[in-house]
């Protein structure tokens, strides 16, 4: 590839691509660092990716690209200290606990995620980081308890592979005909049941159980 052509291509890609910034920046807006500057961190990343990306390796360009976007914004963290909370997380922590000692006095149990994201209008992914802000921090070198070494280890999900995961997931959605689109929205971000997606669609619940089944499974292989 000539000089040009693969400055040309580093254009194409980049361009294409910049969603995926957007995407991984939003995993961190509120923690400390103006979203600007996590954007900017990101197209750094996303500059490098497209680089050094070699299409011939067989990987799609996303599934490459996201941990160098990811690894450049962490290094605005390393450089720039601790990882804040902001006020507003902290107000709905608040809020949250509020809500699950009402409802916990009322139904006799704990509220699951999801009833707790409705009681306070806020997303899931949402309630879940404000709840883990309400929980006392962790010593990962406690010299207390049984643990060998004193040292605990804490399994967490790696935030490339979940991002990858839901832009594979957003890929798959896409080629979706639009009222099968629908019907997986409904049934799966908005939790609708069979009988409320049916209505939703004009079909009987028995059309979209059948349907529903045979779409996950096509999803299934192409992920």
């Amino acid at each position: 590839m000539t000089t040009d052509a693969a400055v040309s291509e580093v254009n194409r890609l980049a361009e294409e691509n910049l969603g995926l910034v957007h995407l991984c920046a939003n995993r961190f807006r509120g923690k400390g660092i103006e979203y600007d500057d996590l954007f900017g961190a990101g197209c750094i990343g996303l500059i490098k990716a497209s680089k050094a990306f070699d299409k011939d390796r067989g990987v799609r360009f996303s599934t490459y690209a996201v941990p160098v976007i990811l690894g450049e914004i962490k290094r605005l963290f390393r450089d720039g200290g601790a990882v804040k909370v902001s006020r507003s997380l902290k107000e709905l922590s608040v809020k949250i606990a509020r809500c699950r000692d009402s409802f916990a006095a009322a139904e006799g149990r704990e509220p699951t995620v999801g009833e707790l994201s409705r009681l306070v209008g806020e997303s899931c992914e949402t309630v879940v980081e404000a709840l883990n802000i309400s929980q006392p921090p962790i010593s990962l070198t406690d010299s207390g308890g049984d643990t060998e070494c004193g040292q605990i280890d804490i399994p967490i999900p790696a935030p490339d592979v979940m991002i990858a995961d839901k832009l594979s997931l957003r890929q798959v959605m896409s080629e979706l005909e639009p009222r099968d689109r629908k019907l997986i929205y409904l049934r799966y971000f908005q939790n609708k049941t069979q009988t409320e997606v049916a209505a939703a669609l004009g079909m009987t619940q028995v059309q979209v159980s059948r349907r529903e089944k045979k779409l996950l499974l096509s999803m299934r292989e192409k992920l």
